[in-house]
C-alpha cells in the first residue's frame, strides 16, 4: 500500500513510524498544486493537512482508497465528490484538546497578568534603578471571581471552562450551533456574553454561522478592561476591527493564535497595532504540542489501519 503525505512539514519532526509500519510511506514536506497532481498518481492513501483536495486532485489518483486529513476540519476536501467516488475521508478528533487548553491559559495569563510589561521593566534596568521593591505602574486583576465567556462549547471549549473554574472564574457560553447542549454552564446570547465577560475565549469552527461573528459592533459591547482570545479559527473575529479596538483603548487587549490568512501577511492590521503590549500573536501553534502531534500521527495510523 502506497501512502502519500503531501505536506508533512506541517507536523514538524514528530516520528511517523506508526504510519510507515502500515505501508510504503512517502513524505513530501510541501507540495505545490502541480506537485500534488503528480505525487498522488500512485497513492492508495492520501494524507493532507492544508492541501486542497478537489475533483481534479481526486481524479489524478486512480488508485485512491482513503483520504486522511491530519486535522479536525475537513473544509479543504470536496467531501461530496469523494463520497461519489466511494472514497472515505477520515479526520482526527480530540488529539489537540489539552494542547489548545494549555495555550489558551498561557496567553490569557500573560495578557491579564501584564507579563510582557513586568519582564521588560526588569530587563530594561528600570527595576534595578528604582527606589522600592516592586512596580505599581501597571496593575493586573485576578481571574478568581471574574467571568469567562466561551464562544463555542465543544470538546476544547468545555475543557477550557473546567480549567477556568479551577481559577475560580464564573463561566458562561454562546453556542454557535444553537444547540446549547452543555448544561454545566449557562448558555447566553452573544450580546450578553460580550457585554458581561471579563475574558472572552473563542473555540469555534469556521463556518457560515461563525464567519465574521465578532465584528466592530460586538467588540464595542465589551468592557474596556476586558480581553478577547481566539484559539479557534481565523475569520471569526474581524481583524481590522480588533486592531482598532486595541489601539483606541476600547478593550484591554487580545491574544490570537489563528488568522484569516496564514502565515499572517505583513499587511494585516494586527501587524500595525501601535499598542503592541496589549496584543499577543502566536503562529497557529496552540494545537501543536509534541504530545498532540504524536496523538495525531497515531490517529492517522488508526484511520488507515481500519481501511
Amino acid at each position: 500500500m502506497k501512502i502519500v503525505f503531501l505536506d508533512s512539514s506541517t507536523l514538524g519532526d514528530v516520528p511517523f513510524t506508526p504510519i510507515s509500519d502500515l505501508g510504503d510511506l512517502i513524505l513530501y514536506r510541501v507540495s505545490s498544486r502541480d506537485d500534488a497532481l503528480q505525487r498522488v498518481k500512485e497513492a492508495d492513501v492520501l494524507i493532507i493537512n492544508k492541501i486542497k483536495v478537489d475533483k481534479e486532485l481526486i481524479d489524478a489518483a486512480p488508485n485512491l482508497k482513503l483520504i486522511c486529513v491530519a486535522a479536525t476540519g475537513v473544509n479543504n476536501v470536496d467531501m461530496e465528490y469523494a463520497a461519489s467516488k466511494g472514497i472515505p475521508v477520515r479526520n482526527a478528533v480530540g488529539y489537540s484538546t489539552e494542547s489548545v487548553v494549555q495555550s489558551t491559559f498561557m496567553t490569557m495569563l500573560a495578557l491579564v497578568g501584564k507579563l510582557r510589561h513586568y519582564d521588560d521593566f526588569v530587563k530594561s534596568g528600570k527595576y534595578s534603578l528604582g527606589d522600592i521593591f516592586t512596580d505599581m505602574s501597571s496593575m493586573f486583576f485576578e481571574l478568581s471571581g471574574k467571568q469567562l465567556g466561551v464562544i463555542g462549547m465543544g470538546n476544547i471549549g468545555s475543557r477550557v471552562a473546567q480549567v477556568a473554574t479551577a481559577f475560580g472564574m464564573k463561566v458562561v457560553y454562546f453556542s454557535t450551533s444553537g444547540t446549547s447542549h452543555e448544561k454545566a454552564y449557562p448558555s447566553v446570547s452573544l450580546e450578553t456574553l460580550m457585554k458581561e465577560s471579563d475574558v472572552i475565549s473563542v473555540h469555534a469552527p469556521y463556518n457560515e454561522r461563525t464567519a465574521g461573528l465578532v465584528g466592530e459592533r460586538e467588540l464595542s459591547l465589551m468592557k474596556p478592561e476586558a480581553y478577547i482570545l481566539n484559539m479557534g479559527r481565523g475569520g471569526i473575529i474581524d481583524e481590522k476591527a480588533l486592531a482598532d479596538a486595541i489601539d483606541t483603548g476600547r478593550i484591554a487587549g487580545a491574544g490570537l493564535d489563528v488568522f484569516t490568512s496564514e502565515p499572517l501577511p505583513l499587511s494585516n492590521p494586527l501587524m500595525k497595532v501601535k499598542k503592541r503590549e496589549r496584543l499577543i500573536l502566536t503562529p497557529h501553534i496552540a494545537w501543536a504540542s509534541l504530545e498532540a502531534r504524536k496523538r495525531l500521527v497515531a490517529c492517522i495510523a488508526e484511520n488507515i489501519r481500519t481501511l
